[in-house]
């Protein structure tokens, strides 16, 4: 299976503002609870940015999920 790096990053934007959304969260309390700023977070959620382990986990903690759930998506 090969899988465009580029749709996997924008799909897993997407897959993660749909987290946020789902808990009733702005970007704004999303990048407070990680320490981040919200532009950080718009940026990832956009899939202009390819983030790093550490930040996945502070966003899956911040969402109260696992981060292996962050993961979890289908890429179109």
């Amino acid at each position: 299976m090969d899988i465009s790096k580029e749709l996997f990053i924008s799909d897993f934007g997407v897959h993660i503002r749909q987290l946020r959304e789902k808990k009733n969260m702005s970007q704004q309390d999303l990048a407070n609870d990680c320490s981040m700023s919200k532009r950080q977070i718009g940026r990832i959620e956009r899939g202009e940015i390819n983030t790093s382990l550490g930040t996945i986990i502070n966003i899956a903690n911040a969402l109260e999920i696992e981060p292996k759930d962050l993961l979890n998506f289908t890429s179109k």
